[in-house]
């Protein structure tokens, strides 16, 4: 695999729409894309297996916080180009899970509802928990049926995950994806909280020196590289996601699961400083 050259986002966005894409159009039933912020979209295609394997995915992440039949999730991201709400939404539909697809916004009513249909399971960015928090601090409110929080899309720091976990009185998960793998639900942090799982019979892991795209030992921090082993619109090989991380360990979890563990993200390789061969991050 390591023969094969690495890929990045400027090859995806020079292919925008569909340049890359595997199947015809006519085998694509939904589609995602990037905000395109910095150039043309990533647009990511999808046919039924591809949604198949991203359902699968996310209720493996669903369970893996404990969620069970009929448990009330409120899905706060929004439902549109962007994946996350779309995620969420197809592993609960899998697990049986009685879904609140509230989107984003309006914090006052989402509280409300919370409280109204029992919301056990949040999911939302890391800055929506921040913004939740507020709103119950000034309103003197609270949720005692919320026991759950799966949060992603954002840095993630434990001191962050701590915070939130305290002042909701709820266990908090830390959930990975990003939109050129198939979106959220890469991988995701266990109750055993020491690392994100990510679904190697899904993916291949690799970190790489962000400098000269060698492997680094395990334990060494770089940039992960993913290569998608089951996505037929859109595969990837060997895919730069940018994402500053390290191997935790490939053996087995607390939590008995035995797919690999990275530590938490850092950062990002686009604010990275190299400096005598130790990896940083510029702040401004």
């Amino acid at each position: 695999l390591r023969k094969i050259p690495t890929t990045d986002k400027i090859l995806l966005r020079e292919n925008y729409p569909l340049g890359l894409s595997c199947v015809s159009k006519k085998e694509v039933l939904e589609m995602h894309m990037s905000s395109g912020s910095t150039g043309s979209p990533i647009v990511v295609p999808y046919t039924q297996a591809d949604l198949d394997q991203w359902t699968l995915c996310m209720a493996r992440c669903l369970r893996m916080a404990g969620a069970q039949p009929a448990d009330v999730i409120q899905i706060t991201p929004a439902f549109g180009l962007f994946n996350g709400g779309f995620g969420f939404y197809h592993g609960a539909e899998e697990l049986g899970l009685f879904v609140l697809p509230t989107g984003a916004g309006n914090t006052q009513r989402q509280v409300r509802i919370a409280r109204d249909f029992g919301t056990r399971i949040i999911t939302g960015v890391v800055s929506y928990a921040i913004r939740l928090m507020d709103v119950l601090e000034k309103t003197g409110e609270s949720l005692p049926d919320l026991e759950v929080g799966i949060f992603g899309a954002e840095t993630f720091s434990d001191a962050m995950k701590d915070r939130i976990s305290a002042e909701l009185g709820i266990e908090v998960f830390d959930i990975y994806g990003l939109t050129e793998t198939g979106g959220v639900g890469t991988g995701m942090d266990c109750p055993a909280h020491d690392g994100l799982h990510i679904w190697e019979d899904q993916y291949i892991v690799e970190v790489n020196d962000p400098a000269t795209g060698e492997a680094l030992p395990d334990g060494e921090t770089g940039e992960l590289v993913l290569t998608t082993l089951t996505r037929e619109a859109l595969p990837v090989l060997r895919f730069k996601t940018g994402d500053i991380t390290r191997v935790i360990s490939r053996d087995r979890c607390a939590c008995g699961r035995t797919h690999v563990r990275i530590a938490p993200l850092t950062g990002r390789t686009d604010d990275m400083l190299v400096v005598k061969g130790e990896i940083g991050r510029a702040h401004v």
